[in-house]
Order: C-alpha cells, then sequence, then structure tokens
C-alpha cells in the first residue's frame, strides 16, 4: 500500500509539472521555472519532463525574448533527438509534443526577427523527416502559418461527407469560402458554431459559402475505439445536435486534407476568396467581431 501511494504521489507531481512551468515561463519568470524543473530532474528526465522543459521556448517566444527562445529550443530539440537513438517518436504522447515545440518556436523565432526563408526551409525539412509520425500535421501547420496566406488554397478531397456533397473547391471561384475545420470531440469547434451560423445568415446571400472539412480519430464517444463507419454516425449524431444551425454545409470527410491544411489545432479556420487565395489562416476559434471584419475586408476587396 504505501508504495502504490509513492507511486501516485509522484505521478501528481509530474501532472503539476507541467501547468506550473508553462505558467512561469508565459509569466517571463524562467529562473524559478528552471529551478523546478532542475528540482524535478533528481526523478529523471522523462517524456514527462521534456514537456515541461519545451515551455520554456514557448514562454520565450511568446514574451518576444527571440535568442533565448531559440537557446531553449536548441536544448530541447537536442534532448529528444537523444531520447530518439533509443526509442521511436510516438511510443507515447509527450516526446512527440516536446519535439513538435522544438520546431514551432524555432521557426517562429526565426521568423519574428526577419529570417523567415530560414524558418520555411527548416520546417520544410523537418517535414519530410517527420512525415510518417504524429508530428507531420503540426510541423504542416507552423509552414502554413509562414507560407499559405497569399497562396492557392489547396484542394479539399471529398470520398466521404456529411450533408450535402462537397464541389471540388475549385467549383467556388466567383465565391468567398470560408474553411472550418472542426472534430466532433472539440467544444471549440461548437462554440464556434454559433458564431459561424450568424456571418452566413448575413453574408451568404453576398457570395459567401461554409465549408466544414473533418476527419476520423479512431474514436468516437467517450473516446470508446472505433471503425470509421461507427465513428461517421457519431460525428453525424454531433453534427445534428451541435451544428444543427449550419444545416446544408458540406462536410468532407479526409485525413489527408486534414493534414494538407496543418489542422493540429480545432477549429482551424481559413479564407479563400473568390480567386482561389487564400486570405487567412487562423489555428483556435475566433470571436464573432475579429471573423466578421475579416470575412468582410476579403469580401469587399476581392
Amino acid at each position: 500500500m504505501r508504495l502504490l501511494t509513492l507511486v501516485a504521489l509522484a505521478c501528481s507531481a509530474w501532472a503539476q509539472l507541467v501547468p506550473e512551468v508553462r505558467g512561469l515561463a508565459n509569466q517571463g519568470n524562467f529562473a524559478a521555472a528552471e529551478k523546478l524543473l532542475n528540482d524535478a530532474a533528481k526523478s529523471g528526465k522523462g517524456p514527462e519532463w521534456l514537456e515541461a522543459y519545451s515551455w520554456l521556448a514557448r514562454g520565450a517566444l511568446n514574451n518576444k525574448q527571440y535568442d533565448k527562445a531559440e537557446q531553449y529550443a536548441a536544448k530541447t530539440r537536442e534532448m529528444c533527438l537523444a531520447e530518439l537513438s533509443k526509442r521511436k517518436l510516438d511510443a507515447e504522447p509527450r516526446l512527440p509534443i516536446a519535439l513538435g515545440a522544438s520546431q514551432e518556436v524555432h521557426a517562429q523565432s526565426l521568423a519574428a526577427q526577419g529570417r523567415r526563408s530560414e524558418g520555411v526551409a527548416f520546417l520544410q525539412a523537418e517535414l519530410k523527416t517527420y512525415r510518417d509520425t504524429s508530428i507531420r500535421t503540426r510541423i504542416q501547420k507552423n509552414l502554413n502559418l509562414l507560407t499559405l496566406e497569399g497562396a492557392p488554397a489547396p484542394p479539399l478531397a471529398a470520398k466521404e461527407w456529411l450533408n450535402a456533397q462537397p464541389k471540388a473547391l475549385s467549383a467556388y471561384r466567383g465565391k468567398t469560402v470560408l474553411l472550418f475545420f472542426w472534430a466532433h470531440w472539440c467544444g471549440d469547434c461548437k462554440a464556434q458554431a454559433p458564431i459561424l451560423a450568424k456571418l452566413r445568415g448575413e453574408l451568404e446571400s453576398k457570395g459567401l459559402v461554409i465549408i466544414a472539412p473533418t476527419r476520423y480519430y479512431g474514436y468516437a464517444a467517450r473516446g470508446e475505439d472505433a471503425t470509421p463507419e461507427v465513428e461517421k454516425k457519431h460525428a453525424e449524431k454531433i453534427l445534428a445536435e451541435s451544428y444543427s444551425s449550419l444545416a446544408r454545409m458540406p462536410v468532407p470527410i479526409d485525413n489527408e486534407t486534414f493534414m494538407n491544411y496543418g489542422s493540429s489545432t480545432t477549429p482551424t479556420l481559413v479564407l479563400v476568396d473568390r480567386k482561389g487565395i487564400v486570405r487567412m489562416y487562423r489555428p483556435g476559434k475566433m470571436t464573432y467581431e475579429e471573423l466578421s471584419a475579416k470575412l468582410r475586408d476579403v469580401m469587399t476587396a476581392s
């Protein structure tokens, strides 16, 4: 019993390490964050420790301390690669988070310092290396953040769908298309739905089309493993319950499309103008005011 209690306490301490380091790093209190990490390292530097350490890099980036961010990112990457000499990347979920953070911070720090082309080249090389791993989509997201706006929108695959059968994206030329990448388990996606419905009501007559790509995750209700057929029925149920205000919205289902658009964050919102050019790429939810302003600017200009 004592052994089980000690194990439980140790697990609890590790669980608190990531949020505590994240909070301190985002506040810019790197000395206190490093002390926490050094104390925790006495028990070993496992994947949880590496994920916590990666928040030093992210915190420095958030505080626009780019030299410090690059130093922390480089150290995170060095330690992750050392781990990868002993195991596969996706043996558990925390090492991919840490490595992905190091890639993200390095590329974004370069771009913020006027070295965008170096950041793009770095991410392109990382994408080739890690294309068959769980961090592919995150790398693509960061590459898209640096390159996708002003470029032609990647095509949408539509071998499967919910609601109306989607057309090819090129068939919507002359319309303004808002792509809403969502997941059946995503609470922020559900919160975005009323905003999208309101904007569609205001702007559909002026040429706005909303398309909502999704993908299979391998599980359905309560996180239980599911076949594609079962998961599709579950997604259809969620769509009817939580997105009824967006009836008729085409919902293509394709994992590759999600990865090509770098939708590691849900929702991801992508605005495509009447000529098929991406004018906004935004991982994460948006307020009505933010999205309305961007939509109206693009619809007026294009």
